[in-house]
Parts: C-alpha cells; structure tokens; sequence
C-alpha cells in the first residue's frame, strides 16, 4: 500500500469531489489566485487539513515538478466510521473493545500499534485528524497488513467521540504514568476503549479528564516512559486476557 501524492490544480479538484480519503493538503504560501481558492474552500468543507508551505518543499515533494502550489496526500486504506466498530463487535457477538490513539505523531509507532490492536482482537482504532500521524505508506508498512483487517476511523475532535462513546455505553480506559491503578488490576471486560497518549507527552489534559479509569504500568529502570506501541501492546493483551475468560 501506498501513501498516494496527486498534483496540480485540476487534479486535485477532482480528487475532492470524489469520495476518495484525503489525509492532507499541502498548498504554496501567498498562492492564493484563481482555482486555488476553490480548492481550500472545498478542503475546508471537507475537513480536510491544509497546511501553507515554501515553494521549495513542494518542487522537492513533487513528482511531476508541475504541482501549481497544491499537493494532495492521499490515504492508502479507506477510512471507516465508528458505526463500522459496533457493527464488526456485533458481528462477532462481541462486546466493542476499541483502541484510541491520541497524537500518535510517529507513524511507526502508529503502525505497530494498529497491528497489536488488530492480533487482541480489537474492533476498531480511533485516530484524530489534528496533531497526529494519518495512515500512510510507512504506518501501512509497519502494520504488517493488520491496516486491511482493523477499521480505522478519523475523527475530528478525539473528546467529542469520547463522549459518543460514552453514550453508546462504552467505559473509557486512559493510561497516565501518575495513575494509581496498575494496568493489571483493571478491568477491561464489558464495552471498552483504551487511549494510548503521544509520544513524550501522553494523552492531554482534556482527553485525560474524560477517561473513567486511568492505569499506568509499573517502571523499574532510569527510564521512566515506554515507547507508545509497546505500551499500548502490554495493555491490550491484558484486556485480551481478561476478555478470553
């Protein structure tokens, strides 16, 4: 799979009007003539993310060399919606068990979390829109595949689907270096999320507070933080554990 770049004006105008994933635009600084403006109107209804850049890093992103100011990131796997976690959890005639990652920037790390997430048996992944890795060749790759078996749904606001969530019943699990409960000791049986925070930073303060629980897992070395994946896999194959009993 493939993180696809489509360049030029009229191409990337047709790509928006298509039904096609859009991980982000990239668009010329003080470019802002003619059909260009049509194209960030049209992003913007799409919630699509636009970043203004230097020439310079277009002419070394571009393929063609003839990009006229806009380059599109295409998704390399279609983006799903939280409908398709319940319908899958449904299927299996199991309770929802959902992994969200917030800001996960590395898209290894992001990867490899899809792919412990897809080998526990989760229904879906969440990931925002803002702040964060999208799903691109590198994070397909580093999936081993699991991109194709697990849905993966975008979202916009990481808090507002939170609350969605809760309102579907499901108990929300944060991880936090601070928490008092040990990982091992919660339980993770019934509807359940699990948010792994960014790298360095964890999950931020408002994504924090909407958590029902929160779990840390015990340290013992100098260093005093573990890679996102690997915590993210220690915890999922608890609530694997516990949810095969």
């Amino acid at each position: 799979m493939e993180e696809f770049k489509i360049e030029g004006r009229n191409a990337v105008l047709e790509l928006l009007k298509s039904e096609r994933e859009v991980n982000k635009l990239m668009i010329q600084k003080g470019e802002r003539q003619g059909s260009i403006n049509e194209i960030i109107k049209l992003a913007k209804a799409k919630r699509i993310i636009v970043q203004e850049v230097e020439k310079a890093k277009l002419d070394t992103l571009s393929e063609t060399k003839h990009h006229q100011g806009v380059i599109a990131f295409v998704s390399p796997v279609t983006y799903k919606e939280l409908d398709d976690i319940f319908a899958l959890a449904k299927e299996r005639k199991e309770d929802p068990f959902i992994l969200i990652c917030d800001e996960i920037e590395d898209p290894h790390n992001l990867g490899a979390l899809i792919r412990s997430a897809e080998c526990a048996g989760v229904h879906g992944v969440i990931i925002p829109k803002r702040r964060a890795t999208a799903v691109t060749e590198v994070v397909a790759k580093t999936s081993v595949g699991a991109c194709e078996y697990v849905p993966i749904v975008r979202v916009n606001n990481i808090n507002e689907t939170i609350r969605e969530l809760k309102d579907r019943g499901v108990w929300i699990v944060g991880t936090d270096g601070k928490a008092n409960t040990m990982y091992y000791d919660q339980d993770y049986k019934g509807s359940i999320a699990i948010i792994i925070g960014s790298e360095g930073r964890g999950m931020n303060k408002l994504t924090m507070e909407s958590c029902d629980f929160l779990v840390k897992i015990p340290m013992m070395g100098k260093i005093t933080s573990l890679n996102a994946s690997v915590s993210g896999g220690i915890v999922l194959f608890e609530a694997l554990k516990q949810r095969m009993k």
